[in-house]
């Protein structure tokens, strides 16, 4: 007689490719996912939708003007091909920005779709608005369970949503699932909302 294997709980991430704090908690999640039954399911929010209309720094500024296209063609290859696609995408990105220290142009974008098994034309996404509307709709859903001073990634499961957590270097092997299941008891406690230090470490990609 076959044994029925556990249903995996599905847990919802929304990522923006620019950022390097979701990048190393979208890192942990993939290595939570060897050692507990979930299941990452990827979505598309957006740095540059967030900020629009704030008073923030002009380096940031201009760094917020180059996260448009990143996730202009995230939403054109969920289009396309289905949200199945956007994790590996994310990882190409996300590899290629954060860990190869590459920028977002034409070329690299070109190249992580290639990688990812998609058409490189969708690269056109990344200068047209034609998504946009798909784009803030996808990040509305993300950021309406968690309220708007927050940023990514924003995490969904059973029903509880939160940002972060912030951590780095990335968690790995058991270390990562003591930090799940302290985030999960977190999450779930009811009337919990806060719980924050400074920050005294740069992202660390390993």
């Amino acid at each position: 007689m076959a044994l029925t294997q556990e249903p995996r709980e599905p847990v919802d991430f929304w990522f923006d490719p620019l950022c390097p704090w979701a990048w190393i908690t979208s890192r942990w999640v993939l290595e939570v996912e060897k050692l507990r039954q979930i299941e990452t399911r990827w979505h598309v929010m957006s740095l540059s939708v967030l900020n629009e209309g704030k008073d923030v720094p002009q380096k940031y500024k201009d760094l917020l003007a180059t996260g448009w296209g990143p996730v202009r063609v995230c939403i054109a290859a969920e289009q396309k091909y289905g949200p199945e696609v956007l994790g590996r995408l994310y990882t190409e990105l996300g590899t290629r920005r954060h860990n190869q220290k590459q920028q977002y142009d034409r070329e690299t974008i070109e190249a992580a779709l290639t990688a990812a098994g998609l058409d490189p034309a969708l690269a056109d996404a990344a200068d047209s608005t034609e998504y946009d509307e798909a784009l803030r709709a996808s990040h509305k859903d993300g950021i309406d369970r968690v309220g708007e001073e927050v940023g990514t990634p924003v995490i969904s499961v059973a029903g509880h949503a939160f940002f972060g957590p912030v951590v780095t270097p990335i968690p790995r092997g058991e270390a990562a699932a003591k930090l799940w299941d302290g985030v999960l008891a977190v999450a779930q406690t009811d009337g919990f909302f806060e719980l924050k230090r400074t920050r005294t470490r740069e992202p660390i990609f390993d």
